[in-house]
């Protein structure tokens, strides 16, 4: 039987986790590709770790550089994340002639344009489904799954560190601070979670999934990011008890104009089933013209279910050079063909419209609600609901209100006018809310 020798870059969770399952699965994933695939060459810091995880035959370096120019090596799995050295390595890779895998979305979404020019160029496939939603395989749903289908929008959990956070200040009445200290002993936030708790590691997938449900050139800087460590414990349980769920949503749609791309936190109806996605686990949900709504849920992080992503593009991989294929008749990387790639504009959130809910502490006297109401009905933002809550204090109480879609630059200017009443204390709450019907 054939064997195809790979190069491991990086054996930390995921590569720890690929490096096992392909030791524990040899045997399955030869009756698939009809070769044995190996682990040849792994680069890793601590070389002791390739024993740790049974990878006695493999070369082991501490240096990158040796695994992508040696020769025996014909994929090169890149597994170490970020973008430098990650990016050098990868066009390395490339240059060399080697198909590359990688699980790196910030990779994939600042550099992947230059990255898949470049395979292209070489005549090698560059793979990438572990970058967005780990074990959920969301990249070949859209990209070959639903390629028949004109795609009209996408919304997902896809940081499963922000999504346990809030389930945790929803089902335990909990503050952010004290949940995000447990995310951290835990281990599903880092000891910086400024990736994940502010839309970064979010906004890098959703960048991902935009471009190929419509056919865009990656454009990172473009999403609007905003995270959810303003959120209040508060307004998770008024949000529960107007029928909404907070999830720290992404979300990219074609609106006629142009492309909205944007991660924040969002009021969802609590009858959907996105909304009922707790944890840390993620999910997917796609509107297609033909298939209608879809949705795709699973375990977004880990060593395994990522690793499992790892491997099915090291199949797709080595099943193409069985066939002798290369990227010029392969899948093509973002699912549309390089010259039918629009440049449809991003549009800015400014021009974006979409419901919101709005919370204010008010002065707890007549008149102050007709002052807000006569402020929303001159932006021309019709009120669906409105809740006022017990008094904070003898003189103050907090009103909530939800209403219909608005642009986001109306709803700027109206904020603006009622921060300025003096009946108002401090800054008006304000999340956006999409009913994904």
């Amino acid at each position: 039987m054939e064997t195809i020798k790979i190069g491991l870059l990086g054996l930390g969770t995921v590569g720890g986790g690929t490096a096992t399952v392909l030791l524990r699965n040899v045997e399955e994933i030869a009756r698939r590709t009809g070769c044995k695939i190996v682990v040849d060459m792994a680069a890793a810091l601590e070389p002791d770790r390739a024993r740790e995880l049974g990878l006695t035959e493999a070369r082991v370096t501490a240096n990158a550089e040796e695994v992508v120019n040696d020769d025996a090596c014909q994929v090169i799995v890149e597994l170490i994340g970020g973008y430098e050295p990650a990016r050098t390595l990868v066009l390395q890779a490339i240059a060399n002639g080697k198909h590359v895998v990688t699980a790196n979305k910030a990779l994939i979404a600042m550099y992947g344009q230059e990255i898949f020019k470049a395979a292209q160029e070489k005549k090698v496939i560059v793979a990438y489904e572990a970058a967005v939603a780990g074990g959920i395989p969301i990249i070949k749903t859209i990209r070959e799954g639903l390629s028949a289908n004109k795609i009209q929008w996408v919304a997902g959990i896809i940081n499963g560190t922000g999504n346990f956070i809030l389930t945790e200040m929803r089902d335990r009445g909990r503050d952010f601070d004290e949940v995000l200290k447990e995310a951290q002993a835990l281990g599903y936030a880092e000891a910086d979670p400024t990736f994940d708790i502010e839309g970064i590691d979010a906004a890098h997938k959703l960048t991902i999934l935009a471009s190929i449900s419509f056919g865009i050139p990656l454009q990172f800087d473009a999403c609007y990011t905003e995270g959810i460590s303003k959120v209040k414990q508060e307004d998770v349980a008024y949000a529960g008890e107007l029928g909404y769920r907070i999830k720290h949503l992404g979300i990219a749609r074609y609106s006629g104009d142009g492309i909205e791309m944007r991660v924040h936190p969002t009021l969802i109806p609590e009858k959907r089933l996105i909304a009922n996605v707790d944890g840390v686990m993620n999910a997917v949900l796609v509107m297609a013209d033909a298939a209608g709504p879809t949705l795709y849920y699973g375990a977004g992080a880990g060593d395994e279910p990522t690793a499992s992503a790892v491997i099915a593009d090291i199949i797709h991989v080595v099943r193409g050079c069985r066939l002798g294929s290369s990227s010029e008749n392969s899948i093509p990387a973002l699912g549309f063909q390089e010259d039918s790639i629009s440049c449809m504009p991003i549009l800015p959130m400014a021009e974006i419209k979409t419901s919101y809910y709005l919370r204010m502490l008010a002065a707890d006297r007549p008149g102050v609600m007709a002052d807000v109401t006569a402020i929303l009905g001159h932006a021309g933002i019709s009120i669906e609901a409105m809740l006022q809550k017990d008094p904070v204090d003898e003189q103050q109480a907090q009103i909530i209100i939800l209403t219909h879609r608005i642009k986001e630059q109306q709803m700027d200017q109206a904020i603006k006018e009622i921060e300025a009443l003096d009946s108002i204390t401090g800054e008006v709450t304000r999340i956006r809310m999409e009913p994904l019907g």
